[in-house]
This record gives structure tokens, C-alpha cells and sequence, in this order.
């Protein structure tokens, strides 16, 4: 083996960092993990400091940052922002700030739901910070400007999924309370611009109805990573028989291993790591 292909498998025996600030991001790690079972996985959920849509920008940049230098000492091979209200706030920032490859959500749902809308009528729904950045709103312009696009901040989707109280009468009053004006507009697809939203797929489904299309830019994401590390000759070729995961958490991790076992269907740990 020559030194070049030598370093190309040191690469790719490297994991996969994944940032969220809980657990929403872990609806990209069960889809990285469907598609390439082979890769192991670092994931860190912010969730002492969750969540982030309320948060300014610079707030955000700072504590994805510190982040970051954390993940890259547990040598990754590349980065997912698993985080709509980060990705919003600065993904242009980490991919300038790291010598690795960097993604975001974003990009990835609009390509999906302009694949998929019939009618030209698109909803989004995020954090406030998401939505109040207009990133989904500009990326879908720039690709069709001739879209009718309405958008829906959702601050308490988030808390009810961290809470674990997705299943509860209020959630669907909420869900109600948010989600009824955009069917009003006829909306017919509606990108989840939260990684935590996927987790309440079956309530905004039923609140939304059959003819909407829910965007969950997860598996838009898993597609795209293939492709960077094909690109890169960075895919893990050997299989350990097994899903590797590593995960660490700011918060208390008991709520996060709790509600994690669930999403991954297998027990799992989590670290508590101190940010400064």
C-alpha cells in the first residue's frame, strides 16, 4: 500500500462528528446509519444549552465552535450540522473555520420539496431563529422564484419533544394552534426545518392531512454524506458487525439516553461534557 492510499484509509476509519442542540439530530444518525452501517458516528447534543432558535446568532456561532474543537480531538472525518437554527446562523462560518467537510440541512430539504410540490406552495416550519433568518425562504428563490412560500415558527415543538410529551393532548393543541393556518394557504409540501420536528411526523401528519407532503431532510442528508465521502474516497470500508456511536451530551444525559433508546432502538450512553 502506497502512502497516499495509506492516509486515505487512516480518513476513512474516522467517524462522522454530528452537532445538534439535543436530540432532534438523532433523526440524522438513524438515517446515516441505515445507509451506511459501517461508519461510526460522534454526536453531540448540546442540551444544557438548548434550545437554540430562541438564541441571537452570535450566541449560536460560539457555542457551535466550541463544539466543533471538541469533535475535531475525537478525529472526525467530516461534520453534520444537524441543526437547523445553527446551520441558519453560520454554516458558511464552519465550513471557512474547518479544514474538513462541513453540511448543513438546509440546502438538502429544498431540493426535496422542490422535487415533490405539485402546486408551487411550500411551508416551513422551524425555530424562530430559523425562520426569522430567511435562509429556507432565500435558498428556495434562488432555485424557483415563482414559489409561494409561507412560513411558521414553532418555538414549542422542540420542548415537547425534549419533554418527551409528544403523545399528550396539549402537544396536539399546539400542533393545531400552529399548522392550521398553513393548510388554510393550501400548502402541499411541508419541509420540517427542525431535526427534532421528524419526531412528531405522526401528529403533524395528522393535523396537516394526507395531501401534504412532509419534507424530513434526514434522508436528504444521509444521501448527500454518501456522497461527499465517495467523492473524497473517505467511506469506511470495513464492517464491525456492529453500530458504533459515541455520544456526548452538555446537560444532564439521563433524559437524552431515555428518549435516544427510543429513537435508535437500542440502549445507549451519553457522556457529559463541559464546554468552556
Amino acid at each position: 500500500m502506497n502512502k497516499i492510499a495509506e492516509e486515505q484509509l487512516i480518513q476513512a476509519h474516522k467517524a462522522i462528528g454530528v452537532i445538534d442542540s439535543g436530540v432532534g439530530g438523532l433523526t440524522v444518525v438513524k438515517e446515516i446509519s441505515r445507509l451506511l452501517p459501517k461508519e461510526t458516528i460522534i454526536y453531540f447534543g448540546d442540551t444544557a444549552r438548548m434550545p437554540y432558535g430562541s438564541r441571537s446568532y452570535e450566541e449560536v456561532r460560539k457555542f457551535v465552535f466550541q463544539i466543533i474543537d471538541f469533535l475535531q480531538h475525537q478525529e472526525i472525518k467530516m461534520l453534520v450540522v444537524a441543526c437547523n437554527s445553527a446551520t441558519a446562523a453560520g454554516l458558511s462560518y464552519y465550513q471557512e473555520g474547518c479544514d474538513l467537510p462541513v453540511i448543513g440541512v438546509i440546502e438538502p430539504g429544498v431540493r426535496a420539496s422542490l422535487a415533490r410540490s405539485c402546486n408551487k406552495k411550500v411551508g416551513v416550519i422551524g425555530t424562530v431563529g430559523t425562520i426569522n433568518s430567511s435562509e429556507y425562504v432565500k435558498a428556495l428563490r434562488a432555485k424557483d422564484n415563482s414559489l409561494e412560500i409561507h412560513t411558521r415558527a414553532c418555538p414549542l415543538f422542540v420542548l415537547l419533544v425534549e419533554n418527551d410529551l409528544v403523545q399528550t393532548p396539549e402537544a396536539k393543541a399546539v400542533a393545531c394552534e400552529y399548522l392550521d393556518p398553513l393548510v388554510e394557504k393550501g400548502v402541499d409540501t411541508l419541509i420540517l426545518g427542525c431535526t427534532h420536528y421528524p419526531l412528531m411526523s405522526t401528529l403533524i401528519r395528522e393535523v396537516v392531512g394526507p395531501q401534504v407532503e412532509l419534507i424530513n431532510s434526514a434522508e436528504e442528508i444521509a444521501a448527500e454524506i454518501k456522497i461527499i465521502l465517495e467523492d473524497t474516497s473517505m467511506l469506511n470500508p470495513h464492517d464491525s458487525g456492529q453500530k458504533r456511536y459515541r455520544f456526548f451530551v452538555s446537560g444532564n444525559p439521563n433524559s437524552f439516553e431515555e428518549i435516544g433508546s427510543k429513537m435508535l432502538q437500542q440502549k445507549i450512553r451519553a457522556y457529559q461534557v463541559q464546554l468552556t
